[in-house]
């Protein structure tokens, strides 16, 4: 991606495919795990409810704050491109993962909606800034972290919760996927990379650094102390 415009249509097709190959990597990893009709009725469940919050939320401003998509991003249904149901949906299991790791004897439902609620949400610590900068979409009225308003990430936090009790209710917890943690750990450290050298956004990266390579990092730790 450095090596084309900003906001440019190849950075448009990029992006795109980023986001169809992380969502096949998920839904591959959980299909391996748990089997196929877990991983359908999680996959359409999650991408269903995601897709009905952004389409609310584009038009009522609730829970993201008023904002709306460009037509960078197509197709698009109800003014919502296709792509973004995806992009929840290619990290919710990730992230769930990542905090069922990271919370070892811990692990509870409670405890697994709440943290990976939370993991899937600091995500967007990347996500929010890099999309806007690419004029995927645009805020009403620009928030301070990076023309971002706050309470979009308290709308996330609501919207991921959701998605985590879904996740629950179709897909019984086993031991800790690698493959998914592993997922969730590459991105964090390719963002934080990513935002610190060619996007020169050291606020940026060292506040998704922040929010997602603690918890990466614990869990990684936890899988490798549990390995025979």
């Amino acid at each position: 991606m450095p090596f084309f415009p900003r906001a440019g249509v190849v950075r448009r097709h990029l992006s795109t495919a980023v986001v169809v190959g992380m969502f096949a990597t998920s839904v591959a990893a959980t299909a391996t795990r748990w089997g196929r009709r877990h991983t359908v009725g999680a996959a359409a469940s999650t991408a269903v409810l995601t897709a009905a919050i952004e389409v609310v939320g584009v038009r009522t401003g609730r829970p993201f704050g008023p904002y709306r998509y460009t037509s960078a991003l197509q197709p698009q249904v109800l003014g919502v491109p296709i792509v973004v149901p995806l992009a929840w949906t290619a990290m919710a299991m990730p992230a769930r993962e990542t905090a069922h790791a990271a919370l070892g004897d811990r692990s509870r439902p409670v405890t697994r909606v709440i943290l990976g609620a939370a993991t899937l949400t600091a995500w967007d610590l990347f996500l929010d800034p890099q999309m806007v900068g690419e004029e995927f979409w645009r805020w009403s009225r620009p928030g301070r972290y990076r023309g971002i308003p706050i309470v979009n990430f308290a709308g996330w936090f609501s919207t991921a919760v959701l998605v985590m009790i879904v996740l629950e209710l179709l897909v019984p917890p086993n031991a800790p996927a690698p493959e998914l943690v592993a997922q969730y750990m590459a991105m964090g450290v390719l963002e934080t990379a990513a935002f610190a050298t060619f996007l020169h956004d050291g606020r940026v990266a060292l506040a998704g650094g922040a929010g997602m390579l603690p918890v990466a990092t614990l869990a990684a730790s936890r899988l490798v102390g549990q390995r025979p």
